[in-house]
């Protein structure tokens, strides 16, 4: 018996879609979420705007087990995500003493006063759980299946060190990668082609890629089985060599790089 668990993760920041900030966090989540049996369905980058996080968030948290967001719960006035989540919810929001009283022996220790910005930090929607922030204390929270998390890629990180003990997760997708240098990949289509006919048990991907070695550019595909079937991973990992065998090529299955 296998079971599905899935998650939809919510980048939000004006930055993001101006292409000023690169995102790191889906991959992080995804990494993260993986070994866990949570399958990433959906990923959406909004801007930071009220209605749209309101609503993308009600969406997406009744059509998957779990929500993630990223981003929006900092000190200035364009971080709106906490106030988003608690309008999701239909929920109150105010400073909560609970987040305060993490965060004002925190600054207290540094010489920084608890002014207003830090304060919107504390910010948390009623009935929410607090999320842990061992990085820079400020909290991120739970509400249901929601998470909110903080943008910065090294406080996402450490938050979500507090969120696998909430997660029931379902079965893990086993994932195996055949690298084909030097086969292209419109040799390889059609094989590839029969053999994801062959085994719908598993998920079969092709990703090619074009890279400098040495003077020369050096072409090939990585071939990526999945599955939550393990058996049927290794099978095809073993017709995937055998594909590119065929084709002249030398297989480096499960490749370090």
């Amino acid at each position: 018996m296998t079971s599905i668990v899935t998650a939809a993760i919510i980048l939000i920041g004006d930055e993001l879609l101006s292409g000023r900030t690169q995102d790191t966090n889906l991959r992080t989540i995804a990494e993260f979420l993986a070994p866990l049996g949570v399958e990433i369905r959906q990923a959406r980058m909004i801007p930071d705007v009220h209605e749209t996080i309101v609503a993308t968030i009600n969406e997406l948290r009744a059509s998957h087990d779990y929500v993630f967001t990223t981003g929006g719960i900092g000190p200035t006035h364009d971080d709106i995500t906490a106030d988003a989540a608690a309008a999701a919810f239909g929920r109150s929001i105010d400073v909560r003493e609970d987040a305060l009283a993490l965060m004002q022996p925190w600054y207290a220790a540094r010489g920084q006063e608890m002014n207003e910005g830090r304060l919107r930090m504390a910010r948390i929607p009623d009935g929410a759980d607090l999320i842990a922030n061992p990085v820079s204390v400020a909290p991120g929270f739970q509400l249901g299946n929601v998470f909110v998390l903080a943008g910065v890629p090294s406080v996402t990180r450490g938050m979500l060190q507090d969120v696998g003990r909430r997660i029931t997760g379902g079965s893990v997708v086993h994932s195996r990668t055949v690298r084909a240098a030097g086969v292209r990949e419109g040799d390889l289509a059609g094989p590839l082609g029969e053999l994801a006919k062959a085994t719908p048990e598993a998920s079969l991907g092709s990703y090619p890629f074009m890279r400098l070695k040495g003077a020369d550019v050096e072409y090939g595909s990585n071939l990526v089985a999945r599955s939550r079937d393990r058996e049927a991973v290794d099978r095809c990992v073993a017709s995937l060599a055998d594909i590119v065998r065929s084709l002249g090529g030398a297989p480096d299955i499960d490749p370090k790089d």
